[in-house]
């Protein structure tokens, strides 16, 4: 009898897409400024631009989710893990009602292999009941029901809870570790 298969939830921003570069691409083209990833190192992102709320209403706008690049090895490391665990793909879209459509055709542009019945829109994660939660913020992390896992982004630098891996390769060794412990 085969072993069951375990589940990893999968954040999106600051995760898969990198929403801290579009961020700032954008809020730079806005403002003529010059700001960079390094500039919003352990600051929370609601605090790192210089004008906030100008940066906070960046993101109700049209096209925001829709052209952030995908993170560096994320769509190998995906197809990869999918080959053991069940993939979803778990973001808090409801704050950013506009988002919803955008963020389902960046993933059916990027991760075509994600199939729909695995991606999950919500409000609070905390509802999600997989063994293992990659995410970017501690309001996630600190109430998942299965392995928080901490992805590295600008405003986290500085966080020491929970297990962190800083690129999808450290994801990648981290969950291979994880079935050899299993059987």
């Amino acid at each position: 009898m085969g072993m069951k298969r375990k589940s990893i939830a999968i954040d999106m921003d600051n995760v898969i897409a990198d929403i801290e570069t579009n961020w700032i691409d954008k809020y730079n083209n806005e403002f003529g400024t010059k700001i960079t990833k390094s500039d919003l190192q352990g600051i929370p992102e609601h605090e790192a631009f210089p004008d906030p709320a100008a940066a906070w209403n960046l993101i109700y706008r049209p096209g925001f989710f829709r052209h952030a690049p995908v993170i560096q090895g994320a769509q190998e490391a995906l197809s990869k893990l999918q080959e053991h665990f069940d993939i979803f793909i778990v973001s808090a879209a409801m704050e950013f009602p506009n988002s919803l459509l955008e963020k389902h055709d960046w993933l059916h542009e990027h991760f075509p292999f994600i199939s729909w019945k695995n991606i999950v829109f919500c409000g609070d994660k905390s509802v999600i009941a997989t063994d293992y939660l990659i995410d970017d913020h501690l309001k996630n992390l600190d109430f998942c029901k299965g392995m928080p896992i901490l992805f590295t982004a600008g405003h986290n630098v500085n966080v020491t809870r929970h297990k962190r891996v800083n690129s999808w390769v450290e994801v990648l060794e981290l969950m291979e570790k994880e079935l050899e412990n299993s059987i």
